[in-house]
């Protein structure tokens, strides 16, 4: 398992949510992103993209105006509805 850190600052949605997931597209199963975000829209937004395609929300924080979402990667296809 590897961690990395995607910095989406000054982008509004929906490009925090597409960065995420051209980022998650490079990355295995059991990887962890934290996706930083100045957009108060990616506290729901990124979970919720999370829940519709496989992969784990460990921690939602905010800090100083920023938006925190750590993600675990999930298996590389899509969950069922």
């Amino acid at each position: 398992m590897s961690h990395y850190q995607l910095d989406t600052r000054r982008l509004l949605c929906p490009m925090p949510v597409i960065r995420t997931q051209d980022k998650v597209q490079q990355l295995q199963p059991g990887d962890r992103l934290t996706v930083v975000a100045t957009d108060p829209g990616a506290l729901n937004d990124i979970p919720a993209w999370c829940r519709i395609n496989g992969h784990r929300v460990v921690e939602v924080s905010r800090a100083e105006g920023e938006v925190l979402v750590e993600i675990e990667v999930g298996p590389s296809q899509p969950l069922d509805p």
